[in-house]
């Protein structure tokens, strides 16, 4: 569910505009602190107390944000919030294996640990628990790692070819989301273990999923595909193109420059950045659809965006000339939804794949949907990055924001 109390949200948010401007780390480092200190009152970490899933894969990506801005500002206290949380599943594992109920402990989580049933159940914090090991946060919890990624592996409904899929809304169905679902908990399986079947795996799923998926001459992803009607019509709902977009980049992290399918992830990942930049708003954030201008301005998939071209443009995938500026007004947008609280606004609630836009466009939005909060935490962390990078400068000219690259310093 991923929502703390019931939305009272409304359909159509309004978002000021949130007008172009230079930005120093400190100011995005505050704005990280602020929506820590909300999620520190939101997600409390005594027994029975949370008011969300702690296994739930917003949480999940909570965590991953919460390492990262902790990486990129030097405060412990977001990776702190992480091995609190962390502490409070590995207390309760000893438990788990004895029948009847578990006090203190959210319903559903006994299952989700033992006998996962989806990829919601444990493929993002699969991912979370591996990259908190390896940055040594919290306790080591290894054997819910294999066991989930024996899950994903081998225990995941998938069609005949190995591609990831799910019996909903149809008896075979795939879903965009499914990218970042299922590749990142693969890929950083790979990563951790050395052994590159992994890695294969993800690859694998990135591109035949995306054969489905993808649309190129729109260069987005659609939210779906079902078997008994693969030619639907498409509705391009920006987060599913967000998890798409930072699930091709936590597989390009993993993989080694000589794996024989990275130029091709690379390539799908460059066409869809290309795509979404232009579909950029003049308030620096996206539409809940894409392609519709109609459809409210939406943060979770404004956030995934600014995090993924800021990854990209950090990691020279893409041209930081052109696509910088697009990360530094996306950041702009977002900082505007971020209230004094540390509350963020507009997050659209939890989404199915649904076959017509007018359930898209009326999804309620909500401050307690968590869907927003780990994308805000990793793009304000990446932003960070983006402006210490000295690959380049960024400067402002009658108010258009440039980058300009450095030049390369010869060796000596």
């Amino acid at each position: 569910m991923a929502l703390l109390a019931p939305a009272a949200g409304r359909a159509a948010p309004s978002a000021d505009p949130a007008a172009c401007r230079p930005l120093a780390p400190a100011d995005v480092a505050a704005d990280l602190g602020r929506v820590r200190g909300w999620l520190e009152s939101a997600l409390p970490v005594r027994a029975g107390g949370a008011e969300a899933d702690p296994l739930d894969y917003p949480v999940a990506v909570i965590h991953s944000g919460m390492l990262r801005a902790a990486a990129a500002t030097g405060d412990r206290r977001f990776s702190d919030f992480t091995a609190a949380r962390l502490k409070f599943i590995a207390d309760a594992l000893p438990g788990l294996p004895a029948d009847g109920p578990h006090a203190g402990l959210p319903p559903g989580f006994r299952r989700k640990i033992l006998a996962p049933r989806a990829l919601d159940d444990c493929g993002a914090m699969t991912a979370a628990l591996i990259e908190a090991r390896a940055a040594g946060v919290g306790p080591d919890l290894s054997p819910v790692i294999a066991r989930w990624g024996d899950y994903i592996a081998h225990g995941q409904f998938r069609l005949p070819d190995g591609t990831l899929a799910r019996h909903r809304p149809q008896p075979v169905s795939l879903w965009s989301d499914d990218l970042y679902m299922g590749v990142p908990a693969l890929a950083r399986m790979g990563s951790m273990t050395g052994r590159p079947a992994w890695l294969d795996d993800a690859a694998r799923n990135t591109l035949q999923l995306s054969a489905r998926l993808f649309r190129p001459a729109q260069g987005l992803y659609a939210h779906g595909w079902n078997a008994d009607d693969p030619d639907a019509p498409a509705f391009f709902w920006g987060r599913c193109n967000g998890w798409a977009m930072m699930a091709m980049e936590e597989l390009l992290d993993a993989l080694p420059a000589d794996h024989p399918r990275r130029a091709e992830v690379l390539a799908l990942l460059r066409a869809q950045i290309r795509s979404v930049a232009a579909l950029q708003s003049g308030q620096g954030l996206w539409h809940q659809l894409l392609d519709r201008p109609d459809s409210y301005l939406e943060t979770s998939a404004s956030a995934m965006f600014v995090y993924a071209i800021a990854h990209a443009a950090n990691r020279g995938w893409i041209n930081p000339v052109s696509y910088v500026p697009v990360a530094q007004a996306g950041w702009c947008g977002v900082a505007s939804q971020i209230d004094g609280s540390g509350a963020v606004e507009n997050i659209c609630v939890a989404t199915t794949f649904a076959s017509d836009p007018v359930y898209y466009c009326t999804r309620p939005v909500s401050v307690r949907a968590l869907h927003g909060y780990g994308p805000v935490l990793l793009a304000g962390s990446e932003m960070i990055r983006l402006l210490r990078n000295p690959a380049w400068e960024i400067r402002f000219d009658h108010q258009a924001c440039n980058c300009v690259p450095r030049p390369v310093q010869a060796a000596h």
